[in-house]
């Protein structure tokens, strides 16, 4: 028997696995047909060759539906709009959550990470994998109101388990050069699908400012921030994160 739902595909951040979702998937469910994949070097997703985010989009796109809404969360956020981008005819709608166009700060866009905090993150990554991704869980809880709860709910979502070997080191290492490396301003113009962004208005990762300008920059797409949270208002706040995206996708 077909499933008549509307298809949803949740696209999760840097470091994390579909886990993530799973309260807010659970409020949706019996309103969308839901699709979490995990994304390229996370929880045993092959990178493709040579890894940029145009390959993981073109990698992923041919196990997504047609005419599916897409919700993608910080670097999750980032390859929704080069799926949108490049094929157009598998989104339908965007939410995107934690977004950015650029995660790095430069001369010409002062709403990203500064670069020596990024390089020093990249290093620590290489050097010691588990310190950093704890590191990583207790920026993306700045500015949140519900501080303990949102980094359980993180550090139960991680890809990297304890007994986690060089091989899955190695494509965590890859997917974070992939979101270090990432500047999607030129490809905002061809994004014509709607777009709702949620954004925290205390993030620490991709500052409000971030969505700001990509709200501007996008044809179609307006911000909505969310009070006293951090980098994953989904988890903040659920039942009003779900509110919001029913409400944008009309079903």
């Amino acid at each position: 028997m077909s499933d008549a739902r509307t298809p949803l595909v949740l696209l999760h951040g840097w470091g994390m696995t579909p886990r993530v979702w799973d309260d807010l998937a659970a409020r949706l469910d019996a309103r969308f047909r839901l699709v979490t994949p995990a994304l390229p070097g996370h929880r045993g997703r092959p990178l493709p060759h040579a890894s940029t985010l145009d390959s993981w989009a073109d990698s992923l796109a041919p196990d997504l539906p047609d005419g599916a809404f897409l919700c993608g969360w910080s670097l999750g956020a980032m390859l929704a709009i080069k799926l949108a981008v490049r094929h157009p005819q598998k989104v339908r709608r965007l939410v995107l959550t934690g977004a950015t166009p650029r995660f790095v700060a430069a001369d010409d866009w002062p709403h990203g990470l500064d670069a020596a905090t990024v390089e020093a993150f990249v290093r620590g990554f290489a050097e010691a994998p588990a310190v950093t991704l704890r590191r990583f869980l207790s920026l993306q809880v700045q500015g949140e109101s519900h501080r303990k709860v949102v980094q359980a709910s993180l550090a139960a979502a991680l890809a990297r388990t304890a007994d986690a070997d060089g091989a899955a080191d190695a494509a965590l290492a890859e997917g974070l050069r992939v979101l270090v490396e990432t500047d999607l301003r030129a490809d905002l113009p061809q994004l014509r699908q709607p777009v709702l962004l949620i954004h925290g208005d205390g993030d620490a990762l991709m500052p409000l400012q971030a969505a700001g300008w990509l709200a501007q920059a996008l044809p179609d797409a307006r911000l909505e921030p969310c009070r006293n949270s951090g980098h994953a208002p989904f988890l903040s706040d659920p039942a009003a994160f779900a509110d919001q995206l029913l409400a944008f996708a009309d079903v």
